[in-house]
């Protein structure tokens, strides 16, 4: 078994350090391990079925499904009409625009269900805007990388889909209604920081709108954020799955993108689905390639072995949890959210369970440990966005990421040792 661990690293660290796309080296990593127990074509045979099983998945049908919603959402002047209704809502507040920000990534992020789209769609309104303002060009991107990673958790989330069939079952439903109370806690820690930090460097406050036109800025985005009480409304119910809530959530956002705001041509549709296209086969490999993985871990008994190893250190629930966390934030740094969540899920998940904690609760508590990594060189992809519209440099935004790395941390203690924050919205719908 040591020596399966040692290939399995070098070969994956070391492909990894080569910039060979994620995918690859998980899968040649995978590779080389069962060629230590197996000829090569047995082994390649092997390797082939444990990835299209790895894929074949009806739940699994669900993320392709959003992530086109989403695009379609991300071009059908949806980010607009959430900051106009967040500026009249909270505008006037001290740290206004910071705290519009946070807002619109919530409700972008709850629609799209992705940090990626919500910091492209939101940043690309905010940033010129707080600039505009007089904010810290550098300050007004550390807020838009954080606050896009609340999307991970309020549903729809397609990492919250992964995380269900890694665990071997989770309810989908479940994690939807779970995710709910952390990623609004994770936004009010943030809004916090925000309106602390405004104070401090004195930022403008916004005009107090008029009420009639308060209420035209709610109502024009209503029809966006209805797509959320649509989709976790008929899942709650039971009138149709996760996967059906994905196309449902197709046809909606096409409904208002094409229909309704009229700021997306049917001519643009091929694009958008060829853009779709593209990111769910990246996803999908990363899906293939991680179960493969997952299996040779299982086969070599590695979680067996360092859920026994971790036990052995401490009995100390609130310990180990937290060598865990720390565990994570160290893997977020360094790799993408849905290969973590495949990888390490059947490894720590056992630990979480012999500590008494549930899978849903650990799943919700992985999913907001990986989401700051989203936010954490080198590897962090919302980091590059942020910086790449507010056209600066990622070690210029680390100091004023700092505090709002603070709040996030806060926050995952928070849900970590407090189950009821993940445990009880779900509770109170049967789940």
């Amino acid at each position: 078994m040591e020596l399966a661990i040692l290939v399995l690293l070098l070969v994956f660290f070391g492909l990894l350090l080569l910039n060979v796309p994620i995918s690859f080296c998980i899968g040649l990593a995978t590779l080389a391990t069962i060629l230590l127990s197996v000829d090569f074509m047995p082994a390649v045979t092997t390797m082939a079925q444990r990835m299209a099983g790895g894929i074949n998945s009806f739940a699994l049908l669900a993320i392709p499904f959003f992530i086109l919603s989403g695009l379609i959402m991300g071009r059908g002047g949806i980010a607009k009409r959430l900051i106009e209704c967040a500026m009249a809502l909270i505008g006037m507040l001290p740290g206004g625009l910071a705290l519009v920000n946070v807002v619109s990534c919530m409700f972008f992020g709850a629609i799209s269900g992705s940090a990626v789209a919500a910091t492209s769609a939101i940043g690309s309104f905010m940033l010129p805007e707080m600039k505009k303002q007089g904010y810290d060009v550098n300050y007004s991107a550390a807020v838009t990388a954080a606050a896009a990673t609340t999307g991970m958790l309020i549903p729809p989330s397609n990492i919250l889909i992964v995380y269900a069939i890694a665990s071997g079952g989770v309810s989908i439903a479940a994690l939807f209604i779970a995710g709910y109370l952390p990623g609004i806690l994770l936004g009010i820690a943030l809004m916090i920081v925000c309106a602390g930090y405004a104070r401090i460097k004195g930022y403008p406050v916004g005009a107090r709108l008029p009420l009639k036109l308060v209420v035209q800025k709610v109502a024009a985005a209503i029809p966006s954020l209805f797509m959320i009480f649509l989709v976790i409304g008929g899942i709650i119910s039971g009138i149709f799955t996760a996967t059906e809530a994905g196309a449902i959530a197709v046809v909606y956002s096409l409904i208002l993108a094409v229909g309704i705001y009229r700021e997306v041509k049917t001519s643009e549709l091929p694009a958008v689905l060829m853009k779709a296209a593209e990111t769910t086969a990246i996803v999908m490999a990363l899906i293939a390639t991680s179960s493969a993985m997952s299996w040779i871990l299982s086969y070599e008994q590695i979680p067996q072995a360092i859920s026994a190893a971790m036990l052995t250190i401490s009995d100390n629930p609130l310990l180990i949890l937290l060598m865990i966390n720390l565990i994570l934030l160290l893997v977020g740094a360094f790799m993408d959210m849905t290969p973590a969540v495949l990888i390490f899920t059947p490894i720590f998940l056992p630990v979480a369970v012999e500590l008494g904690m549930s899978p849903l609760h650990f799943g919700i508590m992985m999913v907001l440990n990986l989401s700051i990594g989203l936010v954490s060189p080198p590897v962090g992809s919302v980091l590059f966005v942020s910086c790449a519209i507010a056209k600066t440099r990622i070690e210029a935004i680390i100091k004023p990421l700092m505090p709002l790395y603070f709040a996030m941390f806060v926050v995952l203690m928070l849900v970590t040792y407090v189950p009821a924050i993940s445990e009880w919205l779900p509770a109170q719908f049967g789940f």
